[in-house]
């Protein structure tokens, strides 16, 4: 390659560096969207050198994490690992010495960006939701006051801010008073795995091994206090003895971090033991089975920037039942059966009609999976891309 041409090839091609670390952590819904990012950045052929940062040093996860994304023995895809005991001290220093010395054209995050890095690297953050502004109550008090200080500077260094969804992008701009021009938005989507056949001895394995009852309603997310988990509870002690023996199965850590505690309690006070189940967290590789023999989903949140559950559960075929908040209308549109967050009556009589009314079920199947269709990874790839080359002649 002569140098014109490599001049040439320089300017059409970028170095971009992605900020991976919350990848192999079991951070639900943050870790899929950039895991799923990567993989189709992998999968889309761009010719983009990317530099994918993560904190963990062990040879064998890295080797993992590689061929799970996609990416060994891509040349134009290079994990690097910066080691580091303190996320802080890993943004605040351990980076941004790195990018001193290897800058990249731009920088991906979510929402918290590196400080003190060249103004010639452009950085774009994700930011999924700004539930915190409106739950404080539901925050941990040493979290908030991070958020509260970090979140709004780094807004302000980021060239570049991605909410999740329109709404997200609306809220984004109308609480920090971002300039409009300076936020944009894609929609996350789902796992390829969603759109696998699965084999009835591997449902089996599956029921066996999270102890799944035979006929259950399916929760699966974060249990901390804005997932409104505990309403779902109340709702559900109303008509259980009127669904025939169907359980409430709740997917997460119960014991995790920021769990609202009154879930447990709940259950305690409805006298509930017996019918609800508390299988866990699920690993990211049995998600989709679990779905698939879920008999309805329910998806209770006070706020939410998207709310992938919901297109999971739509695309193996369970009906869905959510809040009536915003985003979850965004994403669903008419595929879903919506409750009124302010009153259990309605709450608790739509968990009943979406139990056991047939028609309506199949006419919210026939819908749901005509909807999960408008989301794809693939176009959310494409979409970062542009956002990525238009900071690059910005």
């Amino acid at each position: 390659m002569n140098a014109e041409c490599y001049m040439l090839y320089a300017k059409c091609f970028m170095d971009i560096g992605i900020d991976i670390r919350l990848i192999g952590k079991k951070r639900t819904g943050d870790e899929v969207v950039v895991f799923n990012l990567v993989k189709s950045f992998a999968q889309i052929g761009t010719d983009h050198r990317f530099k994918l940062f993560t904190d963990i040093a062990d040879a064998v996860m890295l080797k993992e994490i590689s061929e799970q994304l996609g990416i060994a023995g891509k040349d134009n895809f290079e994990i690097i690992s910066l080691s580091t005991k303190n996320k802080f001290v890993w943004n605040f220093w351990t980076l941004p010495q790195y990018l001193k010395k290897n800058p990249v054209d731009v920088y991906h995050t979510q929402y918290i960006t590196p400080f003190f890095v060249s103004r010639k690297v452009k950085i774009v953050t994700i930011v999924h939701d700004i539930s915190f502004n409106f739950f404080p109550q539901f925050i941990k008090f040493l979290d908030l006051f991070f958020l509260k200080i970090l979140i709004p500077l780094s807004l302000k260094r980021a060239d570049k801010i991605v909410g999740v969804s329109q709404f997200t992008k609306d809220e984004i701009i109308k609480y920090y008073k971002v300039n409009p021009e300076k936020v944009e938005w894609i929609h996350n989507s789902i796992s390829e795995e969603f759109a696998k056949t699965i084999e009835a001895q591997n449902l089996a394995f599956i029921r066996e091994k999270y102890h799944l009852p035979e006929n259950f309603i399916l929760y699966l997310g974060t249990l901390q206090p804005r997932k409104n988990v505990s309403h779902l509870v109340a709702a559900f002690a109303r008509i259980k003895d009127s669904l025939g023996g169907t359980k409430l199965v709740i997917c997460g850590n119960i014991e995790g971090h920021n769990t609202d505690a009154q879930i447990k309690k709940n259950v305690a006070k409805f006298n509930l033991e017996k019918d609800v189940v508390f299988p866990g967290f699920i690993d990211e590789q049995d998600k989709v089975a679990v779905f698939a023999l879920a008999h309805t989903f329910v998806f209770p949140s006070l706020y939410e920037g998207f709310g992938i559950p919901v297109l999971e559960a739509m695309s193996r075929g369970v009906p869905v039942l959510c809040s009536n908040i915003p985003s979850l209308k965004e994403i669903a549109e008419t595929s879903a059966l919506f409750f009124d967050l302010q009153s259990l009556d309605d709450f608790s009589k739509k968990l009943y009609d979406i139990s056991m009314d047939n028609d309506l079920r199949s006419e919210l199947i026939r819908l749901g999976k005509q909807r999960v269709g408008f989301f794809s990874w693939e176009k959310s790839a494409h979409k970062m891309l542009a956002i990525y080359e238009n900071l690059r002649h910005n």
